[in-house]
């Protein structure tokens, strides 16, 4: 099972160091405008420091709505995680509560109503965010230096074309979807002529 992990993790790290160089290039070759590269980096990229950086490479709206999304979707792994531990625990087995996910909620929290209550807490919320995007810029450097032909074969084959074709059709499904979304009149529009 350990081993599994490694290979699946192995899968998801290529998949996510090919997005954040190949969905700029591709947004720019199908001239997408913030607004649908933002939702479509969101949605079809895993990993949110590859949406960070494939949106940082996009454009400033781009970056900041995409980040969003994406913690927003990352927003649902609590609920998910406290039903499913739930649900799935066996009899007289303890419940493991993934405590990581409540700093994730005070991290919020002290963000939202602490931090962005007063000039120094926004000025001190911007040095914590430049930070963050400075070692994000380290991190994904990391990640791109870490790819090599024995990472490669540890991931093996079958399981980098199952991912592979998994991430072409989420990417290409949802980038259909969102390209039919913004070209299609609204109701209102429709309406209105």
């Amino acid at each position: 099972q350990r081993q599994m992990c490694i290979r699946d993790r192995g899968t998801i790290f290529i998949l996510n160091a090919i997005a954040l160089f190949i969905f700029p290039v591709i947004g720019h070759a199908l001239d997408m405008s913030q607004q649908e590269f933002r939702t479509w980096a969101a949605i079809a990229i895993h990993d949110t420091s590859s949406v960070v950086g494939a949106g940082a490479a996009y454009g400033e709206e781009a970056l900041q709505i995409a980040t969003t999304i994406k913690l927003t979707r990352a927003l649902w792994i609590i609920p998910l995680a406290l039903i499913t531990s739930f649900v799935f625990k066996s009899k007289g087995q303890k419940i493991s509560i993934p405590w990581f996910i409540f700093f994730f909620i005070l991290a919020m929290v002290f963000n939202t109503y602490v931090l962005n209550s007063s000039e120094t807490g926004i000025m001190i919320g911007e040095g914590i965010n430049s930070l963050a995007r400075k070692t994000l810029t380290i991190t994904l450097f990391f990640i791109g230096a870490s790819l090599s032909r024995d990472v490669l074969k540890a991931v093996g084959i079958k399981p980098l074309i199952q991912g592979v074709l998994l991430w072409v059709t989420i990417s290409v499904s949802t980038l259909a979807y969102i390209c039919l979304l913004y070209t299609s009149p609204s109701p209102r529009d429709a309406h209105e002529s």
